[in-house]
């Protein structure tokens, strides 16, 4: 009971946000990793791979440009 939970990572912005859509960058979580981020899955994340959603969210702040005005910034306990 005395265990503290920690959200899981989110696999492009490693924002502590607990999975499914990330309101940081808003990938969807997938269950997509390291080992097949090149690939893309279609699904929630339409047309982007993971290594695809993690290089616009360098550039845009978002896991596609058309997400910058939806996303927002981690709270200070979501930061990796």
């Amino acid at each position: 009971m005395g265990e503290h939970w920690v959200p899981v990572a989110c696999p492009c912005c490693t924002s502590r946000t607990g999975g499914g859509t990330c309101p940081v960058c808003f990938w969807t979580d997938d269950g997509q990793s390291d080992a097949d981020a090149d690939v893309v899955r279609g699904g929630l994340n339409g047309d982007l791979s993971l290594t695809h959603a993690r290089l616009n969210f360098a550039v845009y702040g978002a896991s596609h440009p058309r997400y910058q005005d939806m996303v927002r910034s981690a709270r200070p306990d979501e930061r990796p």
